[in-house]
């Protein structure tokens, strides 16, 4: 993040966790995993093309989601957002193999309440899309066809 982003991000006191995570994802490591005897007859271990859906994605995402509860169980505030610029300069910075892919960061720290002042800074408000309508139950459950 660039200092003329970084002073123009909407929520500076992220800035001030403590812990920053990040959530990565290694493609290789299930074509390896699934090229072994034990698993090589799932036809899985040759091509990322032959998975019907990425699950080194999807377990990265609920291994996220986990450490999150766990936080949240802790006492532990913290928070999942993408990073959505700056990947290739946090990629050479820490020495991230290109292999592995970015799910995003969690923000972890104990939360602390704001002050009445801090309170009506946009920085401590809802996001934009806070207003936005949310789906009904019925409009994204759905038992016996669509």
């Amino acid at each position: 993040m660039t200092s003329e982003t970084r002073s123009a991000f909407r929520w500076q006191h992220l800035f001030a966790a403590p812990l920053i995570a990040l959530s990565f994802a290694d493609p290789q490591a299930y074509l390896d995993r699934y090229s072994e005897n034990d698993k090589s007859k799932s036809d899985l271990g040759g091509s990322l093309d032959a998975w019907p859906t990425p699950y080194w994605t999807v377990d990265a995402s609920f291994a996220t989601m986990t450490l999150l509860l766990a936080a949240h169980d802790a006492g532990v505030g913290a928070l999942f957002f993408g990073v959505f610029r700056g990947e290739a300069e946090l990629r050479t910075a820490l020495g991230i193999p290109p292999r592995l892919q970015l799910i995003g960061a969690i923000a972890m720290g104990y939360e602390r309440v704001p002050t009445s002042a801090e309170r009506d800074d946009a920085a401590f408000g809802a996001g934009l899309s806070a207003g936005r309508r949310r789906a009904e139950a019925d409009e994204v459950v759905h038992f016996n066809g669509w």
